[in-house]
């Protein structure tokens, strides 16, 4: 059972999440923590994957929370499902845009939003948060979503993919942004204009009346043969290389040739075009089906890179080697281990390469460093390598500060030691 933290001292919210819960995802149990301390002391320590933040909670310092979850979010890198009662979303979404954030929702919307997200969640659990998973790819990694007819589940799709992709190392920071903003262009295409079907002149005239367009789309789902299409949503994750998506509707396509040529004049893109033009930007390799109602486009993966390091050894010092130095050789004292910041190291025993490391790995030299043994191996980097130099004075002194650390840091070694005894 997959535990979801809730920081929240709301009584009628945490019996919704309580309800919906049992009712839509009974393999998620939620934990309350009503107050600053134990919320805390909860995400330190059990580092959950997914948390419920109650943004407008008066009790709980919801500030000091998010400012310890972006100060190291390394650690903290589950995904957050935000309540709130803000008139204004947009400018909360923009105020978290550093976090892992799967979906916003207004308590007037929790009753039609909340237990979407927590199907959407329990249904789609092998891209959900878990570095695990990712560090044990050996090959590619396949999977597809039938997202509902409904534009709240796009942002929530759309967060799920790029979060994973940028918690795996595959993207950085700015192709997350750039994935993440046309993805949402490409679904909401593909239920207005391809399951909805509606027109540019009917999109034109509602938005002139300055109505929202998610209005309209919700409007047409209530024709009941409309509302129970579905978008057909496919990727396939090949570590090394890139990520390839396919997304399909039921609608009857469109002339998308005429559509790429219209997206270069300006007075069309005020109002129309947008969805291709971003995705052009950000990805690669778009194409559509000859009916015009499948597209599919590839998001190049960085290779032999982190994203982010771990807070509590950020002062530490940075070593460079280029292609083919040693890090060290075998026999040598262990008083010291690597982190892996980037590129590709290979380990060498009695002239043969045992395995080679990369970030996913995430440290270096850490069994003899924690046994006090010398060197078992020689080291030496494929190509340029980044690497952060830990001594034991500063990393048991980063353990005695942060004592959750220890906690982590003893899982990940485990799951190491797991995936070595699994090669040999």
């Amino acid at each position: 059972m997959k535990q979801i933290a809730v920081l929240s001292t709301d009584g009628i919210v945490n019996r919704k999440i309580e309800y919906y819960c049992k009712q839509t995802a009974s393999d998620f149990s939620p934990v309350f923590l009503e107050s600053e301390g134990k919320s805390l002391e909860y995400l330190n320590y059990e580092l959950p994957e997914i948390s419920v933040l109650n943004f407008s909670d008066p009790e709980i310092n919801m500030k000091k929370i998010i400012k310890i979850i972006e100060d190291d979010p390394w650690i903290h890198y589950g995904g957050i499902i935000g309540i709130h009662n803000f008139d204004d979303e947009a400018k909360l979404e923009n105020s978290l845009k550093n976090n892992n954030i799967v979906s916003l929702i207004s308590m007037g919307s929790m009753d039609f939003n909340f237990p979407r997200v927590l199907k959407i969640l329990n249904q789609n659990r092998q891209i959900i948060f878990q570095r695990e998973i990712q560090r044990q790819l050996l090959t590619s990694i396949s999977g597809s979503f039938i997202i509902d007819n409904d534009p709240f589940d796009v942002k929530t799709y759309s967060n799920l993919v790029s979060n994973y992709l940028y918690n795996s190392n595959f993207i950085n920071s700015d192709e997350k942004d750039g994935l993440h903003v046309s993805l949402m262009e490409l679904l909401i295409n593909a239920i207005e204009h391809g399951n909805c079907r509606i027109s540019h002149q009917e999109k034109s005239e509602w938005l002139d009346a300055g109505k929202n367009i998610f209005d309209l789309m919700r409007e047409k789902n209530q024709n009941p043969k409309i509302a129970k299409r579905k978008i057909y949503f496919k990727y396939r994750i090949t570590p090394k290389k890139s990520t390839t998506f396919v997304i399909k509707d039921e609608g009857d396509g469109f002339d998308w040739r005429k559509r790429v040529k219209q997206i270069t004049d300006k007075n069309y893109l005020l109002l129309h075009g947008r969805g291709i033009m971003m995705a052009n930007h950000y990805l690669k390799n778009l194409s559509y089906n000859e009916k015009g109602n499948e597209v599919s486009f590839e998001m190049e993966h960085q290779v032999n890179e982190s994203n982010v390091l771990p807070g509590v050894f950020n002062d530490q010092e940075e070593r460079v080697f280029e292609n083919g130095e040693t890090v060290f050789t075998a026999g040598e004292e262990s008083n010291f281990l690597y982190y892996i910041v980037s590129g590709k190291l290979k380990i060498i025993a009695k002239g043969k390469i045992l395995t080679r490391l990369t970030p996913d790995d995430i440290f270096l030299g850490e069994m003899s460093f924690l046994l006090n043994n010398r060197r078992s191996a020689t080291v030496k980097s494929e190509g340029r390598s980044v690497l952060l130099k830990i001594s034991k004075k500063s990393f048991v002194t980063a353990v005695k500060k942060n004592p959750h650390y220890g906690i982590f840091l003893s899982r990940l070694l485990a799951q190491r030691l797991d995936r070595l005894n699994q090669l040999f």
